[in-house]
């Protein structure tokens, strides 16, 4: 009987060291596995004070009504206001299908099958950009959106008179006087850009970025956050950071090294000023998975490229591929949400 309880206690303390042991290791798996999200934790209070999630609304927005913002979407894609009557806002700057408010071509061709010197920059989140165009020639989006229709080469029409006559041809005299009650006359060329800009305002982006800036370390992978890291660590801060991760400064393409091309002369060709030559808008970073190809001239085919040839232009740096790769990780976490590859 005895020996019957030795065996009884001695299988008791084993079940219960066994019990003990899995509790630790279980414990020791949970914290394993806990200790990326804490990583992130860590990494979000550090980053904090870089970035920021996009604001709700666009500086103007407050004077846009729906029947404003109504028509600008309809002028967007609008092609009776091109030579040919093909081209649209849309033609170069494409909402459609999601796709990232670009044509994913180096230049855009025209009404009249000419190509810009210029790659065609997103019209997502354009409104919160310190300027317009790559050489910010344009203040807002109001004046951004009068350029491409009198240009030649873009959409082609001869002068504000023509797109006019083209719009009341259109059927658009009520609907302007709808979106600018008490104006005389409301169908003007500056209300026509103004209607567009009304829209363009409302192409705000909503990425995980955004959710992981607002307290959700969860929102980004471990590659993801890796890729931060790397991103804050290499020094693209330097000029990609804010709630756009740029779109607020102009730099020159080519600080740390020459680019290759010299013929466009960028800011320089609006103010003439010698320090401003080979100097441009820096792009947002916000849906830049979807912008390609990349740079004013469209020479960058994939993002891989652009960033190798980034961190080297401008900040003296020689990444290798593992680094590459890790800061396209990140950047693949500030496409919009509904864009997204499912």
């Amino acid at each position: 009987m005895k020996r019957r309880m030795g065996w009884a206690v001695a299988l008791a303390v084993a079940l219960l060291v066994l019990a003990i042991g899995y509790d630790a290791s279980t414990a020791a798996a949970q914290e394993r596995a806990g200790s990326g999200e804490g990583q992130s934790s860590e990494l979000l209070a550090e980053v904090r004070d870089i970035f920021a999630p996009l604001p709700e609304k666009m500086p103007g927005s407050e004077n846009d009504t729906e029947a404003r913002i109504a028509l600008g979407k309809k002028l967007y894609f609008e092609t009776a206001i091109s030579g040919n009557r093909k081209q649209s806002c849309n033609s170069c700057h494409r909402l459609d299908e999601k796709l990232g408010g670009v044509d994913n071509l180096p230049t855009s061709e025209g009404a009249e099958g000419k190509f810009g010197d210029r790659n065609a920059p997103t019209t997502l989140n354009a409104g919160f950009h310190i300027a317009q165009f790559w050489d910010g020639r344009a203040a807002d989006l109001a004046e951004q959106a009068k350029g491409p229709v009198l240009n030649p080469i873009e959409m082609g029409m001869a002068n504000e008179a023509a797109v006019l006559a083209r719009l009341e041809e259109a059927g658009y005299g009520e609907s302007f006087k709808t979106a600018f009650p008490g104006a005389e006359p409301a169908l003007t060329y500056d209300n026509y850009a103004e209607a567009v800009a009304a829209f363009e305002r409302t192409l705000i982006t909503r990425d995980r970025f955004d959710d992981f800036l607002g307290g959700k370390p969860q929102a980004l992978t471990a590659a993801e956050t890796g890729g931060l890291k790397e991103f804050v660590e290499v020094g693209c801060i330097d000029c990609h950071s804010g709630a756009l991760l740029g779109g607020d400064s102009y730099e020159k393409m080519g600080q740390a090294h020459e680019y290759a091309n010299k013929k466009d002369l960028g800011r320089f060709d609006v103010t003439k000023d010698e320090e401003d030559k080979y100097v441009f808008k820096v792009p947002s970073l916000r849906n830049i998975a979807l912008t390609h190809p990349y740079f004013h001239d469209g020479k960058s085919a994939t993002l891989a490229d652009a960033v190798k040839q980034m961190a080297w232009l401008q900040l003296d740096e020689q990444l290798d591929e593992s680094q590459v790769a890790s800061i396209v990780a990140f950047l693949g976490s500030l496409t919009d949400k509904e864009r997204a590859a499912k």
